[in-house]
């Protein structure tokens, strides 16, 4: 059982700022954050050499596949990478558990730590690409990652690759990690991130190139733009626009999103990608141009300054035909030309610390322990029947069964690398058990698979072991993107949540061939998967995403009590699909846990643990918020079991009712908290007023007069919760 506790803070009068934000600009030394006078050295450079190019050599440069300008010392440059949860499709390297996997770690220490480990492997392998003269893609030191789009529907096939549905989780896990990819040099980046995909891109896949997102101001204020507002804050150096229209502009030259949102509003001053093929679809998919050359000079004069795709070419005859002129040109050049020089991949950049980074960081032994880390820390229990779990190694019988059991391609998701080993569940389970247990494997069923005589041959196998361990679920070839989820029924996207009918049908197979004996349920997915109709079936549910090259190692720490579950659902998991909105429609209401208009089977941020927990004392620093500073909340938090744990602490808000939709509750705060044996800590939140704002239907950012309900707890409230204590608190707001 999940628990609450909450406070009602009444707020008299009323706080109004046009269009104001969720976060503030944070500074501080630990993310690359380069000085004026470093910025300014590295702009007149920039302008120098645009002084010295020709038109066809400054268009040269603005197309992905940049080509070199021996004159000018200007190498061949292909901007193309990934590193999404390791530097992929590249040379071995590690590979680290997927994106939503991260977020479900709720760690932001953790994720820091994972991209400085990626970027240190990108380096070491640009490096020896350089000395070896390979420019190709996926070489060079601009990662087009991470993906911060918010995962508002479960079948967007995409949405494994984001940090979730949550704008405050998805920003700090985002943020944490563009901090490690970049470094905190004073001059240089170590590697450029990129937060994709820029703005309200989140499915359908097979319409992607054609869609256009209707979204109020309300929601786009509110969910959609949050994240990418706090990656900028921490000078994430580029932002992907994506293919889609949104409120009819094609993204990739919105003046609103790009112009007006996100230089002028957030002062932005890094360079704008395009998706790949975004700028030929403007014309040919959108038919918002007439032509190419329109298209191309819509895109540059609205701030798209790099052209994923060759459409850049035209640059020249656009400006022949006085669409575009060369002012607007350099201005995006610049902005390139500054990216590479922070990377230090023009000329000879001698006092670049990141150029002896040595080739040993690479799949190296800390990061394969650190991979295995993240992997522990995100498996999320969802069930665990009287205590089944964890397992005793010396279990005498042991039946591992499912499709994903033996599985490499469920461990590596999508934009993956590939590493010297990766283990499977199989493999991590053998090794940990002794050397006195019977193991028994059999795949038993296919994803999708309706051969019900093997089914039951198989799970006969369960009713002669003392437990089975059926991993099961989905992967990346039925969920992903348009073209690499060749299994999908709709492009990549899922046209149901359902857990697959052959899987459901060899649960209940298991079961009856089992008895009373126990069944643990692995459940591999990056997305809500229905498990209304096999939670009766099984004893114990672990969610185990797609844990990266370790999981196999991750997943039997689990099991067998090494390590003790924390990870929390950075989704909702509804009880049925009928229970979700229509898909294209980009409406938050009755969208994720902020503004659900159902009881979802399992909540945003719940996950149980093989410890116990008390919530107590919850008690704040003063009556009333006073100018300028922000209150304190506090609260005493004890594990009472015989088991160390790491607790997921969360603070929520509750909004008062207004003329307008607010969300139910929003989460505010988390921290992650290691608890020994019996040990009680008092755990502190900061609240301020910032933290009370709501959105208007124009977008407008405001503070309601009314009662707001504080809500600290180890998940989102709802029915799985239990609200222990509550207090009222007045607040001021003309006084503040």
């Amino acid at each position: 059982m999940s628990k609450q506790i909450y406070l009602l803070l009444i707020i008299f009068g009323l706080f109004f700022s046009c269009q104001s934000h969720l976060y503030s600009q944070l500074k501080t030394v630990d993310f690359y954050d380069p000085s004026d006078e470093v910025l300014s050295f590295f702009e007149k450079k920039a302008e120098k050499l645009i002084s010295e190019m020709t038109i066809e050599e400054k268009a040269s440069q603005m197309v992905h596949s940049s080509m070199q300008i021996e004159r000018l010392n200007i190498d061949k440059y292909n901007w193309w990478n990934e590193a999404l949860h390791g530097v992929a499709r590249s040379a071995k390297a590690t590979v680290f558990p997927q994106a939503i996997a991260m977020a479900a770690t709720f760690d932001t220490i953790l994720i820091k730590n994972v991209g400085n480990a990626i970027s240190d492997e990108a380096r070491a392998i640009h490096n020896i690409f350089r000395q070896k003269g390979m420019n190709n893609e996926y070489t060079g030191l601009t990662f087009w990652s991470p993906n911060i789009n918010i995962f508002r529907d479960p079948r967007w096939g995409r949405g494994h690759e984001t940090y979730g549905e949550d704008p405050y989780l998805t920003s700090m896990i985002g943020r944490a990690f563009v901090k490690g990819m970049q470094g905190n040099d004073k001059k240089y980046l170590k590697v450029a991130a990129c937060a994709k995909h820029f703005a309200v891109h989140s499915g359908p896949e097979n319409e992607r190139h054609r869609f256009n997102a209707q979204v109020s101001k309300k929601d786009l204020y509110e969910t959609y733009l949050p994240a990418f507002k706090s990656l900028v804050d921490v000078n994430v150096d580029a932002i992907m626009c994506a293919y889609n229209r949104t409120n009819d502009d094609p993204c990739c030259g919105s003046n609103e999103l790009i112009e007006n949102i996100l230089r002028k509003s957030w002062g932005f001053k890094g360079h704008v990608v395009s998706d790949c093929g975004a700028i030929f679809d403007i014309n040919n998919n959108h038919g918002f141009t007439n032509s190419d050359l329109q298209s191309v000079a819509y895109a540059v004069k609205g701030g798209v300054d790099l052209n994923c795709g060759s459409m850049y070419n035209l640059i020249p005859d656009a400006i022949k035909a006085e669409l575009l002129s060369e002012k607007d040109v350099d201005k995006s050049l610049k902005r390139l030309l500054m990216t590479r020089l922070k990377l230090g991949t023009i000329g000879n950049a001698e006092d670049n610390p990141y150029s002896n980074i040595q080739p040993d960081v690479i799949n190296s032994k800390k990061h394969k322990t650190l991979a295995k880390k993240v992997a522990v820390k995100s498996i999320v229990l969802l069930k665990n029947k009287n205590s089944l779990l964890p397992l005793s190694k010396e279990i005498n019988t042991l039946f591992v069964t499912g499709p994903n059991a033996a599985n490499t391609n469920t461990l590596l998701g999508n934009y993956h690398g590939l590493s010297s080993e990766i283990i499977t569940p199989l493999e991590g389970i053998v090794k940990k058990i002794s050397n006195g247990t019977m193991v028994r494997y059999k795949m038993g069923v296919g994803i999708n698979d309706q051969q019900t005589n093997r089914i039951e041959w198989s799970a006969s196998l369960a009713g002669n072991s003392d437990a089975t361990i059926a991993i099961m679920g989905i992967s990346a070839l039925i969920e992903g993107e348009e073209g690499a989820a060749i299994s999908s029924n709709a492009n990549g996207d899922r046209s149901e949540i359902d857990f697959p009918s052959s899987q459901v049908d060899y649960i209940k197979t298991l079961r009856e061939k089992a008895g009373s004996k126990p069944i643990i349920l692995v459940v591999n997915s990056g997305s809500a998967l229905n498990l209304d109709e096999v939670e009766p079936y099984v004893d114990a549910i672990l969610y185990a995403w797609y844990l990266g090259e370790q999981g196999g190692n991750a997943l039997a720490e689990i099991i067998f009590g090494d390590a003790n579950p924390s990870g929390k659902l950075p989704f909702t998991i509804p009880r049925s699909t009928d229970q979700l909105p229509d898909y294209k429609n980009y409406s938050m209401k009755n969208r994720t846990y902020r503004y659900l208009q159902y009881a979802p089977m399992y909540p945003f941020g719940f996950g149980l643990s093989y410890s116990q927990f008390k919530y107590s004392n919850l008690n704040f620093s003063d009556d009333f918020f006073q100018i300028g500073n922000s209150m304190i909340a506090s609260l005493q938090v004890e594990n009472y079991s015989d088991k160390e744990a790491e607790e997921v602490i969360q603070m929520y808000i509750t909004l008062p009712e207004s003329d307008y939709i607010n969300p139910k509750f929003t989460l505010k705060q988390f921290k992650r908290v290691f608890l020994g044996p019996g040990e009680k800590k008092i755990i502190s939140f900061s609240l301020s007023t910032k933290m009370l704002e709501s959105f208007d239907i124009n977008g407008n950012s405001k503070i309601e007069k009314g009662t707001y309900k504080i809500t600290v707890g180890n998940s989102s409230p709802g029915n799985r919760s239990k609200e222990l204590g509550a207090k009222l608190i007045s607040a001021d707001l003309d006084a503040i």
